[in-house]
């Protein structure tokens, strides 16, 4: 995989985080349902873990590029 797709993708992905985190955020401020927030909070650590996940495998690309 290409390390243009990589940078996209984890664009995509941080994007995806801030996304659920700001729903989540609005979710409890409105007194929403606290499963529903339980979820949204689920879905921030996956989409952080796949994204620190994606920034590792650029950062190895980058230096196998270099060195």
């Amino acid at each position: 995989m290409s390390s243009t797709v990589l940078n996209i993708l984890l664009i995509a992905l941080l994007a995806a985080v801030v996304f659920v985190l700001l729903r989540g955020l609005l979710n409890m401020a409105r007194g929403g349902s606290p499963e529903k927030s339980n979820v949204l909070m689920r879905y921030r650590v996956l989409f952080q873990a796949i994204a620190i996940a994606v920034a590792v495998a650029l950062l190895w690309l980058n230096s196998q590029g270099n060195g």
